[in-house]
């Protein structure tokens, strides 16, 4: 949603409805959510008191809510991962408001979609690469690939965050509050001192409007504009990259854990997914239709040099 939605619907709160939130923001903050999460919380708890409107609180219970996100649900076409924020944020509603009749451990969440990530060869990221003309539009891509860095990472990068020497990027307080370090490639070096040496960042490395950060809008923007160029028709994000550098590690032999230390992911089991999109061993295993024709033409002779697509009619 965006901010200026969200604030239309916060200026339909009444007054009692608008404490509510505040309040609601000032357990998630203290709970030391990120802003973007705090953010994404408060838009479904303003759709929630709207819906509710002036009834007391101890009147919202389990079976009022599931109501309620059956509507919030169709009427805005929430995906699974939408539906379980959603959820997620009325479970802290309820814990937060102990006099409402919400029952946080009982509402459940959709179960995650298992919708593999799309991704790119290796010779489509060198070509879109190729085709992104711009220094410092080919740095951010370069970096979102070769880190396996999220947008909002690329965009909060600051060059004290680089360490040329040895090879690394510090990604400070990322999702889930996290430190890492990544690994700087070498080929990148040359163009990054070329980019810094050029642009002169100030702040961050990557510098918007009035040395602020880069806009995310500006990244995909210039991103499907190097996909065209390059004759890419997938539908390609920067997190794309992203999932396409966990898939070319993994298609490299680099360890599952080490993987999951370099994206950032505090649990196996997000990073396994791109056990699923690696095609090395897939591409080792031969398909019986091949295995049986190899069979045949040991046998016979005569079927050396028949394929498939002999002796066909029309």
């Amino acid at each position: 949603m965006k901010d200026s939605d969200h604030n239309s619907f916060e200026s339909l709160l009444s007054a009692s409805q608008a404490d509510i939130l505040k309040k609601y923001t000032h357990y998630l903050e203290g709970l030391r959510m990120s802003p973007s999460t705090v953010t994404t919380y408060r838009s479904f708890i303003v759709f929630l008191l709207l819906f509710w409107k002036e009834r007391p609180l101890s009147e919202l219970d389990n079976p009022a809510v599931q109501r309620f996100i059956e509507v919030v649900v169709k009427r805005r076409k929430y995906g699974i991962s939408t539906h379980r924020q959603l959820v997620s944020a009325l479970k802290h509603f309820g814990d937060r408001f102990l006099e409402s009749g919400i029952e946080p451990e009982v509402l459940k969440r959709p179960k995650r979609s298992r919708i593999l990530p799309n991704v790119l060869s290796k010779e489509e990221v060198i070509d879109l690469l190729r085709a992104t003309y711009n220094l410092k539009h080919r740095m951010v891509l370069a970096l979102l690939y070769s880190c396996g860095l999220r947008i909002s990472e690329v965009l909060e990068l600051r060059i004290a965050n680089i360490d040329i020497d040895r090879r690394q990027v510090v990604i400070l307080n990322s999702k889930g509050r996290k430190d890492r370090y990544v690994v700087l490639a070498e080929s990148t070096v040359p163009l990054l001192i070329n980019y810094i040496s050029s642009y002169r960042p100030r702040n961050y490395l990557f510098n918007g409007t009035d040395h602020g950060p880069y806009s995310s809008t500006s990244i995909r923007a210039f991103l499907k504009r190097s996909c065209r160029r390059a004759g890419i028709r997938k539908r390609v994000t920067p997190h794309t990259l992203r999932h396409s550098y966990a898939t070319h590690l993994i298609e490299n032999g680099v360890n599952l854990r080490i993987v999951q230390e370099l994206l950032g992911h505090s649990k196996p089991e997000t990073t396994m997914v791109y056990t699923h999109v690696a095609k090395k061993d897939l591409l080792a295993v031969r398909s019986p239709l091949d295995t049986t024709l190899l069979e045949l033409r040991s046998s016979d002779k005569n079927l050396l040099n028949q394929s498939l697509s002999g002796n066909l009619n029309g």
